[in-house]
């Protein structure tokens, strides 16, 4: 019987922090899916389909690993980086939503090769209609020294969370750097939107 990894488990990677207490931790560097786009999550169409392309190619990464290496591993769930049109904007307005820029991603195992993700995107196109498959790309992510905390409930009361996430690096001496992150560990679909859990992140630096 293979044994299936939990990624989210693995030591440094922190996937698991505590929705009471903000923490900063050093990441390593890590293999992202990658897309970008503009628009409102909630009703672009161009977001729709660039989640979609990203699983089809990261669940068909998984059983060709699981088929051909004996590997098998819970697909990792879906992150965002999020930034507006200023480039000092660090928190969303509802009234931004339009205008957000983003880069929608799901972190891969270190044993997943360009050449894989090359074939896993041929074979899920030719099973389904991606429209985006093209704009996939495979890449490193090096985020460095971070602060995050867990959210719990919907997308939109984020505000006060982000912010004791920001006053906590702030009291540490830190500024912050790069892109608002995001990392969705509910299913929409399936959890209660008061249950929905979210690691809000931000890269940090003194």
């Amino acid at each position: 019987m293979i044994e299936k990894l939990d990624l989210k488990k693995q030591p440094g990677l922190f996937y698991q922090p505590s929705p009471k207490q903000p923490q900063i931790v050093n990441l390593p560097t890590m293999n992202f899916l990658m897309i970008d786009g503009t628009g409102n999550p909630n009703t672009s169409t161009l977001y729709q389909q660039a989640v979609e392309a990203l699983y089809s190619v990261s669940y068909t990464l998984k059983f060709t690993c699981k088929k051909e290496l004996g590997k098998d591993y819970g697909v990792m769930p879906l992150e965002g980086l999020w930034w507006g049109t200023r480039i000092d904007q660090h928190v969303f307005s509802e009234a931004d939503k339009d205008q957000f820029q983003w880069t929608m991603m799901i972190m891969q195992p270190d044993f997943i090769t360009p050449e894989m993700v090359e074939r896993a995107t041929r074979e899920a196109a030719a099973k389904k209609d991606l429209p985006l498959a093209a704009n996939l790309r495979f890449e490193s992510f090096t985020e460095g020294t971070v602060v995050q905390i867990m959210h719990i409930g919907p997308f939109d009361t984020e505000g006060p969370t982000v912010e004791t996430m920001h006053n906590f690096a702030f009291e540490q001496g830190y500024h912050l750097r790069g892109k608002h992150h995001e990392i969705y560990l509910s299913d929409p679909r399936r959890t209660d939107p008061s249950k929905w859990k979210t690691i809000v992140r931000h890269p940090i630096e003194k």
